[in-house]
């Protein structure tokens, strides 16, 4: 089965894409699988809705794309340690993954994708956006592109605003006692995907600090550009949860932000990080 072969109904012009007739609690045929990992390179986010799946199952379906990896910050089920609870409770003010990012950027090897599966949904709100950096670079002039091939970005695990007012403002989440000023990676600022060959911009708000040899007062201006350029609207899509709904999407390619605009109604989900392999 090739990706054509799915039945996948785009969710915007950027990127996304919602498949449909694919159960995800049973063994996926290795056809329905390659299917499944060529529309994700394809559209870059793909949605699968209506599955009912444990930890176990999530990891298993996770699979499919890669080894699932360990989260350095958030503790995951005991029996199921790649698998962490994203949990907003009415009493929190700040949702799990605000600002455009993509995911550990502060690792060496920061993971290709990230499956998320919605456990508990509010009645309105929580969705996730995402932007295509694929597309953002497609979208710079040639000199620009040229300018930015032999730059690397410092990316640092610390979030705006110190520990204290970022991981652990959530209530109910396993926050780990984990350094974040200790995990540092750095990364081109363009990398190539290994699968597709195509390039994308690679840099975010919440974790690239500086551009390497630079100081940041020198990076801000650049890095400021980028981070706009990449989340304009027309290179967004947006995905509107649903109990049940799994999203996958490539951290190599786009970025992502959890709206937060469900003030007093709960909100939890299940994560996996795919391992990566060095940005190039």
């Amino acid at each position: 089965m090739s990706a054509a072969a799915l039945d996948i109904r785009p969710l915007a012009g950027a990127c996304g894409g919602e498949v449909f007739g694919v159960d995800a609690t049973k063994p996926l045929s290795n056809d329905v699988s390659a299917a499944l990992k060529a529309a994700w390179l394809e559209n870059q986010v793909i949605v699968l809705r209506d599955q009912d799946l444990s930890p176990a199952g999530l990891v298993t379906l996770a699979r499919n794309f890669g080894a699932p990896n360990i989260y350095p910050f958030v503790k995951g089920f005991d029996e199921q340690p790649e698998v962490i609870r994203i949990v907003k409770e009415p009493s929190d003010d700040k949702t799990f993954g605000e600002r455009w990012h993509s995911d550990t950027t502060y690792l060496p090897n920061p993971p290709i994708a990230t499956m998320l599966y919605g456990v508990e949904i509010p009645e309105y709100g929580g969705d996730t956006a995402f932007a295509s950096a694929q597309l953002a670079y497609e979208r710079l002039s040639p000199a620009l592109q040229e300018m930015l091939s032999d730059l690397k970005g410092v990316n640092n695990a610390s979030v705006p605003g110190g520990r204290a007012s970022g991981r652990l403002k959530f209530s109910n989440m396993a926050i780990t006692d984990q350094d974040e000023n200790k995990l540092e990676a750095t990364h081109p600022l363009i990398r190539t995907h290994p699968d597709t060959g195509k390039k994308s911009i690679y840099v975010n708000g919440i974790h690239t600090k500086r551009v390497d040899g630079w100081t940041e007062a020198e990076s801000k201006p650049l890095l400021d550009y980028l981070f706009d350029h990449i989340t304009r609207p027309e290179h967004t899509c947006r995905v509107q949860w649903t109990k049940g709904a799994v999203t996958l999407w490539d951290n190599r390619a786009v970025q992502h932000t959890a709206i937060n605009d469900y003030q007093g109604l709960r909100r939890e989900a299940w994560r996996v990080t795919i391992e990566g392999e060095p940005p190039k």
